[in-house]
């Protein structure tokens, strides 16, 4: 078995909440969707290359390296990157 890194790549992500919801709407240039999720908060739809995922108040929505889109969980997400500065 080997061991593998991942590579340090910089990726544009913008974190999905009550106040940013729009400039977030603004911010993907894929396909996506306004949605609500089960208790009747804000969600996103956006297509992904994995089909669509629903974005919930509090994930981050991540520009990949070749430019697509998908949302992520916090916690996911501070475990997986750190700020640039």
């Amino acid at each position: 078995m080997a061991k593998f890194r991942k590579k340090p790549v910089v990726i544009e992500a913008m974190q999905f909440t009550d106040e940013t919801k729009d400039q977030v709407f603004n911010f993907v240039t894929c396909t996506c969707y306004p949605a609500w999720d089960g208790n009747g908060n804000p969600a996103l739809s956006i297509q992904t290359l994995e089909g669509d995922m629903i974005a919930t108040l509090g994930d981050w929505i991540i520009k990949g390296v070749n430019g697509e889109f998908y949302p992520c969980k916090p916690d996911i997400f501070e475990k997986t990157y750190e700020p640039v500065e």
